[in-house]
């Protein structure tokens, strides 16, 4: 039988030409736990307010890897040693790095699992994976949590500036269709350097930085924490409260075999062995889908009217403000609820919700994003900046909401 070729390009809308370099990162990119991102949206349920925004984490690690290969050669030409071991390490890391997002991303990331973060997950993959291939992950897994001795290995991964944000800006903006996100991704890792071991920024780049943070606070205002994406992901959350509290109570709740283990078994980072990993890599957004898609016609109220909400897309009315709302508010509204249907307070609040959001661009005091001048010194890039709102952008600005149904 003839050898297939490993060594493909494949077509991306925003890079051009993307190069899978080797059969190794072929061999992963191939492999099923990497296949089911192509089945895990990138931003949830914003598709339900920017129909453009289709595209999976599948788009977004291929995109984090040619980046990532972009800035090792950046920082080759400027002299900085990066042994062929190390490169090989880093492409793996970030392709890997988002692999153990459940479904919707970020939407369900602690409501299938008890506290359990897909950075976690992602390394559980990761180290399943390391054993399945020869071992030779290890130097990924080491880069990728923070423990190899050359920091700025784990900064292109993993920091204020790293791949996997001068990726999802860009592309998101792309797909969503907003304007305000794109950044010029090539200047920034052209500009990209490393000085006491840890990476920074030429100051030549220094205004593409700054488009970056406001990139970043525009993007959050408008895309993630958009109101209408904001109140779908919220009502995902409380489906699948609802659909578990009805499996514990002994109630079906029909859903497809790996959805079902996890309404029907409580998960913490404890029990996430081998076995319960494998049924998570069968899940994805078509069970979450096919299943609401079952329950619009359950028999309790809840969990039917809040499935029939997201797949009908005729979702709750949502108030956004600068203050937290009144407690008589959400009375109002529960009480409506309670005498219109017929149902209890505790049914009631499910419909009737609030919460807060926040948005903070940029932190002062978390890996941050220094300038390098010619002359050796080093500023972070508030101080160095000549734009004087940049340093309110690591101000963090918290917002209130309030959802309840609309009125008939």
């Amino acid at each position: 039988m003839s050898k297939s070729n490993k060594l493909k390009i494949l077509n991306d809308p925003i890079y051009g030409f993307i190069t899978i370099p080797n059969e190794g990162i072929f061999d992963l990119i191939a492999h099923k736990y990497f296949q089911r991102l192509r089945r895990i949206s990138q931003m949830g349920l914003s598709y339900l307010v920017y129909p453009g925004a289709h595209h999976t984490r599948f788009h977004h690690a291929l995109g984090c890897m040619h980046l990532m290969k972009k800035a090792v050669n950046v920082l080759r030409f400027k002299g900085v040693a990066l042994s062929n071991e190390e490169e090989d390490a880093l492409l793996k890391a970030i392709l890997l790095h988002d692999i153990g997002h459940g479904p919707f991303s970020h939407a369900m990331e602690h409501s299938l699992v008890e506290n359990v973060s897909h950075e976690e997950i992602s390394l559980l993959f990761m180290q399943n994976l390391n054993a399945e291939f020869n071992q030779s992950l290890t130097l990924a897994i080491q880069i990728f949590k923070g423990e190899y001795h050359r920091k700025f290995l784990n900064q292109l991964i993993s920091s204020q500036l790293d791949m996997d944000r001068t990726d999802y800006l860009k592309r998101d903006s792309f797909y969503t269709g907003v304007a305000e996100g794109n950044i010029n991704s090539e200047r920034i890792i052209t500009m990209l350097n490393v000085v006491n071991d840890e990476l920074v920024v030429e100051e030549k780049g220094i205004y593409s930085v700054e488009k970056f943070l406001v990139a970043r606070r525009l993007m959050y205002w408008q895309v993630y924490l958009h109101k209408t994406s904001l109140v779908a992901e919220q009502l995902l959350i409380r489906v699948l409260k609802r659909a578990k509290e009805l499996c514990s109570s002994g109630i079906e709740v029909p859903a497809s075999k790996a959805f079902s283990f996890f309404l029907n078994n409580k998960i913490t980072l404890n029990e996430f062995n081998e076995d319960v990993l494998d049924i998570f890599s069968n899940l994805d957004d078509v069970d979450i889908l096919s299943a609401m898609k079952e329950w619009m016609y359950h028999d309790d109220f809840v969990l039917s009217n809040l499935s029939q909400m997201i797949i009908e897309r005729d979702l709750l009315k949502i108030e956004i403000a600068d203050e937290p709302q009144e407690i008589e508010s959400h009375k109002e509204h529960i009480d409506y609820l309670t005498k219109t249907y017929g149902i209890s307070d505790d049914e009631a609040k499910y419909f009737v919700f609030g919460g807060a959001i926040a948005n903070q661009a940029y932190m002062l005091d978390n890996q941050n994003i220094n300038i390098y001048y010619k002359d050796g010194t080093v500023k972070d890039v508030t101080e160095a900046s000549d734009q004087f709102n940049l340093r309110s952008l690591s101000n963090k600005i918290t917002k209130y909401y309030l959802c309840y149904p609309k009125r008939k």
